[in-house]
């Protein structure tokens, strides 16, 4: 029974071997180590070092093969055996005009071959059926019991079976020739045909490798194929009934095919009779009358056409009479009981027959003698057929996974081995399924190039790729190795020499064989998946052999040499279970695989893959060749070389053969000749004296063959004059013709006497080793008594390396004593050569004075002479002799330290090591510690490092120990403990946070100064003093100096003073001193600086020096907003010392002053020349005004300044307001002249601060009284305050004079006279729209400020922006000038406007001097116009920022953010408060203008009308009342200033 998918097991794994790199190097080398254990399984697995990848060298491209198809369950011999059992069964059948259809019994098809040798096994069928064994049948067929299959199995065996055994015995028997026609439950057998099969090219169109069952039908050859094909013509039996595939005939119409099927039968068989007078006869074989069977021709013509008929046509009707006589009784009588045979036209009576016919057979009959010749034919060779298609690797690459992933339904790459071997092992067995595959086996590398790189000339090798061409494991390479016995045939023979390649799919097989000559073969699997190899070991192979032939007895019975045509597998389980040993492997890519001599294997691929393969000879498979032609000779085979040729030719140059290999060649070579003298003595015996000498290596194989054994002849032949064309070998004599003997004569190569002188070679090659051998066995055992010299041992060791002597113990040992001998020399002469360099010789070299014995003992036991021995000798004496006076020096302590350094400098020249003068090292080492702390802790010494302290400590350690040195050792530590504690102490003074006070750091310093140690951090201890006392002295000599310390000096002491390491008590006075500086600079900016002003404090308290130069002034204003300039004082042009001395700064300021009022005069005139440009007709100019934005000013919305009167936009600066800060009340006066409106505009180039009022100064100077430090900014500060009050004298002595008091008067009353008529008018002047009112107001209201006093305070309450609109409306009624000022008094007002403009302080002369000039001239309306309009766009402006505010602050409070802290406005200066209200507001403002990118107009300062901040000035009173008198000077109020703080110490006053 055939084998299930489940019931395969793997055999065990072969060896596996993995080579070190030195075991890889030489291949055939190791294969040989490992043959002892590899031999043992047939085959082995060899892993290479991982490093080892050969590149792959085919050229993918161009390589194009055709693949052998392989039916696989064809390859196995048992399943093959019952395939052509049922093919055979279906022929006799056919025959007999049956088809065969095999039954199903228990859902499996009847094995019937199976069925046939059990029942033969069991005692045949009539055995069987007497002793009702038929259910034992059945149980060796593996049916379940119990079901009467037995009974079954009878029936179908007598139905199909049992006929055609009966022929088979010879037995003639007429059986049932419709045996099928009842069963149509079975199915039709379609034949095998395997030999028809392999003379027919496969379809192109076939799905090679599909899964088929083989009982489903398939097309059959039609007629015109049968005339196309000569084989199938030549094959076909003619019957009625259906044919075999390509057997029989069938008919083209399907009509025809339709009516066959139907019933409609052929007539029986027809003789046609020709008569004399040429009337043909048609005459019925059957009892049917003539008519009944020309009524049945007519009725089915087309049949008739098909079927046999044979057509007696001969020359004479006598002859024709005589050819119907009966073969069993040669009578001719009763013709119509005459049965023709379709087979050999023979005639037999139907009563002559046994057993009788009881009438004439229908369709087609053969007799019993045509039966047996077809049923007993025998089966041609079974062999593969080629495909038709040519592959590419690539193109079967893709059939053969796509193959793979649709059998198993998966990724090639996920079925397991395990899967495709039980499913392989399965589908061989099957007689059901039929799976084909393809093979590409066999392909010659010479033709289609070598997977290995190979040096040849066709293209240039990369180094690497010549690396691995030259490599023992190339393929290319191994064959002809120098220890191969292949490199001496000179025929490159493909698949032996010359490597095969293999492109292998799931399911190709290569099947059971060894390999020619029974030589070694290596697999090397370049790529692809694994290859699964079966072995069986070379002492099994005969029974392998056995158990196949045993098992299928049919197939080596028609094909003896079965096994060497690699067509037959056999299951690796089924020879495992009759004993024959198996292995089994997986070869993986990078893997090699060895079989060795007479190893069977076999094997299949698990998928796509590229092998290579090679076969190699070495030296032992001598005897196994020899083996190999003996058994070749039995079987008939062809040879593939000449074994006795390559052993001549070896033998012909035995130097050039390895050792090993010549002791080979010489033992065959010995048995060779032995056998050839007794063949040619047994041709003497016979007679044959002819001879005659042939070179047989010249000619061609199938010339040299023996016709008998097939063998190739060399050494000798015999051969026949009369028959030339043949010729035997020696051992078959007697069948090369049947010609005299003196007609045959000898071929010889050699004669008897040239074979001995060529074993003689042979043997000499083979036994020099053995000569040399002795020579170095009597040398290395100094047999004689004499030692050789090394010269004579290098000669032996020469010898064998020039004859190429294996590679043995004795050679090792030779190589050995040399190496040693040679060691022991070189020692000898290095000790010699140290003696003589003294202490200069490398250290670390000496040998021990025990070492110089051993090392002379060993030079004594070397069996080589050396004249180096006495050197070494007198080495020893001279180290005995010291060694004893070293003795007596140390036993006589104390010794002189002076001797024992004498005796150790003598020691160290001898070159050797003696424990006594290690011990007088430790004893020098000893006294050398301990001068050297003498000398370091000697009070006249300089003071030693820690780091010596704790060096010597160390190396105090390693001295020997003595009471001396463990004395200093503890003075040593103690000293260095005391050291370090009081670094210790340092470093704690150096890094503590808390700082210690001068005395406790000098007392700590006066105690380490006892200690004979140098310390580092005593010794930055007392330079930190140092500093600290100089720091002091610094600080004392500028505290006592005429003048307060600046507050530089102050700042740069403070810096030194905080890193220093010692606590000073004038370093907190220091700081306090300079933080209380810092504290009046900040107050002094906040007073005068704008919010992120772009100057100093400094640059704004002192004059202007370049003020006359527009361009130098606008540029530095432009780098100061650009933080570009940095100077301070570069206007005044005081350097840094200059500002320590009072005189000079106060000297600078004046000289600034003058050239400051210079400056601006030049500056005025220059710019009044400038075109305004208000003008209609202004053109750009050179000289035209720039605004602080870098445009020319232009149209509508420019203003001039009224002091350097330059142009500016009025968006681009900070613009006065019309109305003040404060809004008209019922309680103030509503009425205001026009002349009082803030229209006063400084630019920003001029108005460079906020310009406090001068009590705030005040305030600011008695605040800088009390400071002991003196400030550049201090000394400006005293400098604008007296400039401002000299100023303010001169302005009030002008506005006390009679004509400026007159004109001032005139606006007191100017002033009273609009307050009382705009009074009785107010409610009627505002009761309806100011349009309407305007035009009935009085002149005089022309006057009016803004319309606030005319306007109801609900309505100012309720319309914003209304009192802007009413001034807008009276703008064209306002009119002036309301005085006349002569000349004389204008000239010196302006003068002192200008200066007082210049001033960076706020006098309210100032604006009673501006108002005068403003009553004295007409009202600027242009000016006003274009502060309402400016004034509108900030409003309108502020009111957008102010809802953006309230949302921003509304969002905080949604996020919990924190409320304005009021407690902020109560920090900052009152004066900041007051000026700008809404300080918080104004900043938010400018983030909201980040924030959105636009420009909002700025909001101004307040001017000279807007209240001044009230400072906290107590005790400035007095000097106020005083300074209101203008007649007094200044000096007295600089005493009255200074009197208010008598506690401060006295001070050069200004």
């Amino acid at each position: 029974m055939e084998l299930g998918s489940d019931d395969f097991l793997p055999p065990p794994e072969c060896p596996v071997f993995e080579p070190s790199w030195a075991e890889f190097r030489d291949p055939l080398g190791y294969i040989a180590k490992i043959r002892p254990i590899a031999e043992k399984s047939g085959i082995c697995k060899i892993r290479p070092p991982a490093d080892w990848q050969p590149p792959f060298a085919v050229e993918v491209d161009n390589f194009r093969f055709t693949p052998r198809i392989q039916r696989l369950n064809e390859l196995e011999a048992q399943t093959r055996v019952k395939l052509n059992y049922l093919d055979q069964i279906a022929k006799f059948w056919e025959i007999q005009g049956s088809s065969l259809k095999i039954p199903n019994v228990e859902r499996r098809i009847l094995d019937l071959y199976s069925l046939s040798k059990i029942v033969v096994e069991e005692g045949g069928y009539e055995t069987i059926c007497k002793d009702r064994r038929w259910a034992r049948v059945a149980q060796r067929l593996n049916y379940p019991p119990g079901k009467n299959i037995g009974s079954l199995l009878r029936s179908h065996y007598e139905r199909i079976v049992y006929p055609y055994e009966m022929y088979q015995s010879g037995a003639n028997l007429v059986c049932n020739t419709r045996p099928f026609d009842n069963e149509e439950k079975d199915k039709e057998y379609k034949p095998h045909s395997i030999p028809l099969r392999q003379s027919v090219q496969p379809s192109k169109f076939n799905s090679y490798g599909r899964r088929a069952k083989r009982l489903q039908p398939d097309p059959e050859p039609t007629e015109e194929d049968i005339e196309k094909n000569p084989e199938l013509k030549k094959l076909q039996i003619y019957g009625a009934g259906p044919k075999m595939m390509g057997l029989g005939l069938m008919a083209k119409d399907k009509t025809l095919r339709k009516k066959d099927k139907e019933g409609l039968e052929c007539p029986p068989t027809v003789v046609v009779k020709e008569e004399l007078g040429g009337d043909v006869k048609m005459e019925s074989a059957s009892p049917k009358t003539f008519l009944e069977g020309k009524e049945e021709l007519s009725h089915s013509p087309e049949p008739c056409t098909k079927m046999t008929m044979r057509l007696r046509r001969n020359h004479s009707n006598a002859q024709f009479i005589e050819s119907y006589v009966c073969r069993m009784c040669s009578r001719g009588d009763e013709d119509d009981k005459l049965l023709l045979c379709d087979g050999c036209d023979d005639n037999y009576h139907i009563f002559c027959l046994l057993p009788p016919l009881p009438e004439i057979s229908k369709g087609v009959w053969r007799c019993p003698k045509c039966v047996m010749a077809e049923c007993k034919r025998p089966p041609e060779a079974f062999g593969f057929e080629q495909a038709t298609r040519e592959y590419t690797l690539q193109s079967f690459g893709e059939m053969a996974d796509s193959f793979k992933a649709d059998y198993f339904n998966m990724p090639v790459h996920m079925v397991p081995t395990e899967l495709v071997e039980k499913e392989f092992w399965r589908l061989v067995n099957s007689i059901e399924e039929d799976v084909t595959v393809e093979y590409g086996a066999d392909i010659h590398s010479k033709e289609f190039g070598s997977g290995f790189p190979v040096s040849d000339s066709k293209r240039h090798l990369t180094p690497e790729e010549e690396e691995y061409a030259k490599s023992g494991w190339n393929l290319n390479v191994m064959p002809v190795l120098e220890q191969s016995v292949l490199c001496h045939i000179n025929a490159d023979i493909s698949g032996m020499k010359v490597p095969w390649l293999y492109v292998g799919m799931v399911f190709s097989a290569f099947c059971w064989h060894i390999e020619d000559h029974w030589s070694y073969s290596i697999n090397y699997l370049h790529w692809g998946e694994p290859k699964t190899w079966y072995g069986v070991p070379s002492l099994a192979a005969e029974h392998l052999e056995e158990v196949m032939k045993k098992l299928t007895p049919e197939l080596f019975d028609s094909q003896p040499d079965l096994l060497h045509q690699l067509v037959t597998l056999m299951n690796p389980n089924t020879l495992m279970s009759h004993g024959v040993p198996v292995v089994r492997t997986n070869q993986c890519a990078g893997e090699f695989v060895i079989t060795f001599p007479r190893a069977y294997h076999s094997g299949f691929n698990q998928g796509y893959n590229f092998a290579e393969a090679v076969n190699f000879c070495t030296a032992d498979w001598l005897p196994a060749g020899r083996q190999c032609i003996e058994h070749y000779r039995r079987l008939r085979r062809y040879c593939v070389f000449s074994h006795e040729e390559l052993i001549c030719k070896m033998a012909a140059c035995p130097e050039k053969l390895d050792l090993n290999l010549a002791a080979a060649v010489h033992k065959e070579m010995f048995i060779m000749v032995q056998e050839e003298r007794r063949l040619r003595k047994a041709l003497l015996e016979k007679g044959i004296t002819e001879a005659e000498r042939e070179a047989f290596e010249q000619l061609p194989d199938d010339e040299r063959q023996c016709i008998k054994c097939k063998t190739t002849c060399f050494l000798s032949a015999l051969a026949c004059y009369d028959c030339p064309d043949g010729l035997v070998c020696l051992s078959h004599i007697n069948d090369l013709c049947k010609c005299s003997s003196s007609r045959q004569y000898l071929r010889y190569r050699y004669t008897l006497d040239e074979l001995p002188a060529m074993l003689h070679k042979l043997k000499v090659r083979a036994e020099s080793f053995d000569t040399w051998a002795n020579k170095v066995r009597v040398a290395l055992e100094v047999e004689d008594g004499r030692k050789r010299s090394l010269e004579e041992l290098r000669a032996l060791e020469s010898e064998a390396r020039e004859r190429r002597f294996p590679n043995s113990e004795l050679l090792q040992r030779l190589k050995s004593c040399l190496s040693e001998a040679e060691a022991c020399v070189s020692r000898a002469l290095g000790l010699v050569s140290g003696q003589e360099a003294g202490p200069d010789r490398v250290a670390g070299l000496q040998m021990t004075l025990a070492e110089l014995r051993a090392f002379l003992g060993q030079m004594n036991n070397l069996p080589c002479a050396m004249h180096q021995i006495g050197d070494v000798k007198g080495i020893l004496e001279q180290v005995e002799a010291y060694q004893s006076e070293a003795r007596e020096a140390l036993v006589s302590q104390p010794s002189s330290p002076g001797l024992l350094q004498t005796l150790l400098e003598r020691g160290q020249q001898l070159g050797v090591e003696v424990p006594e003068a290690q011990q007088l090292q430790r004893q020098v080492e000893q006294a050398r510690w301990l001068d050297e702390v003498k000398r370091t802790l000697a009070p006249s010494a300089r003071r030693g490092t820690l780091a010596i302290m704790r060096g010597l400590l160390v190396a105090g350690a390693s001295v020997a120990p003595s009471p001396a040195v463990d004395k200093a050792q503890a003075e040593l530590q103690e000293l260095l403990t005391i050291a370090e504690r009081w670094e210790e102490k340092a470093h704690l003074c150096l890094e503590a946070r808390q700082k210690h006070p001068p005395a406790t750091l000098e007392a700590i310093i006066h105690e380490a100064e006892n200690i004979p140690v140098h310390l580092p951090n005593i010794q930055s201890l007392k330079e930190a003093l140092a500093k600290a006392r100089a720091w002091i002295a610094d600080v004392d000599e500028i505290q006592n100096g005429d003048h307060y310390p600046c507050l530089d000096d102050l700042e740069g002491l403070v810096a030194v003073g905080r890193d220093l390491p010692v606590g000073l008590e004038e370093l907190r006075q220091l700081e306090l001193q300079v933080l209380t500086a810092h504290s009046w600079r900040e107050k002094a900016s906040k007073t005068f600086l704008k919010k992120n002003s772009c100057y100093t404090l400094l640059e704004v308290l002192c004059p202007c020096a370049d003020a006359g130069s527009d361009s130098t002034k606008r540029s530095r204003w432009m780098e100061k907003e650009l933080g570009l300039y940095k100077s301070d004082t570069e206007l005044l042009g005081l350097s840094a010392q200059d500002l320590r001395d009072p005189g000079s700064v106060i000297v600078a300021f004046k000289e600034g002053e003058q050239k400051e009022k210079e400056g601006i005069l030049q500056l005025r005139r220059t710019n009044s020349a400038k075109p305004s440009p208000l003008a209609s007709l202004t053109t750009p100019s050179s000289t035209a005004s720039i605004c602080v934005c870098g445009q020319v000013p232009a149209g509508v919305g420019a203003l001039q300044c009224d002091l350097c009167q330059d142009w500016f936009h009025g968006r681009c600066v900070t613009v006065p307001r019309l109305l003040g800060s404060q809004r008209p009340s019922l309680t103030s006066s509503p009425l205001l002249a026009w002349w009082e409106w803030d229209t006063k505009f400084l630019c920003p180039l001029c108005m460079r601060s906020r310009r406090p009022r001068l009590e705030t100064i005040l305030a600011l100077l008695v605040a800088l009284q009390r400071l002991p430090v003196r400030l550049p900014e201090g000394e400006a500060l005293q400098c604008l305050t007296e400039r401002a009050i000299s100023w303010q004298g001169r302005a009030r002595q002008v506005l006390a004079s009679e004509e400026v008091t007159a004109l001032l008067g005139r606006l007191a009353e100017l002033r009273q006279q609009l307050q009382a008529e705009s009074k009785p008018e107010e409610s009627l002047a505002y009761s309806s729209d100011a349009g309407e009112g305007a035009g009935n107001m009085p002149k005089v209201q022309g006057l009016l400020e803004n319309g606030d006093s005319v306007t109801s305070p609900e309505k100012v309450a309720t319309e914003e922006g209304s009192d802007l609109e009413l001034l807008s409306s009276l703008l064209p009624q306002l009119t002036g000038p309301v005085l006349e000022l002569p000349e004389a008094t204008r000239a010196p007002l302006e003068e002192l406007m200008m200066e007082g403009d210049l001033l960076e302080v706020t006098l309210d002369e100032n604006q009673s001097i501006w108002q005068l000039l403003q009553a004295g001239q007409p009202p600027d309306l242009e000016r006003v116009h274009t502060l309402l309009e400016l004034e509108k766009a900030e409003r309108h402006g502020s009111r957008t920022r102010g809802q953006a505010l309230e949302r921003r602050r509304r969002r905080k409070v949604d996020r919990g953010g924190e409320a304005d802290d009021p407690a902020r406005d109560e920090l900052e200066p009152k004066r900041v408060r007051s000026s700008e209200p809404e300080a918080e507001e104004v900043q938010e403002e400018e983030e909201l203008e980040e924030e959105s990118g636009g420009e909002v107009p700025p909001v101004p300062f307040p001017t000279n009308g807007s209240p001044s901040t009230q400072e906290d000035q107590d005790g400035l009173e007095p000097v106020l009342e005083a300074g209101s008198d203008t007649s007094a000077p200044f000096s007295t109020l600089t005493s009255r200033l200074l009197m208010s703080c008598p506690q401060q110490p006295s001070r050069q006053q200004l």
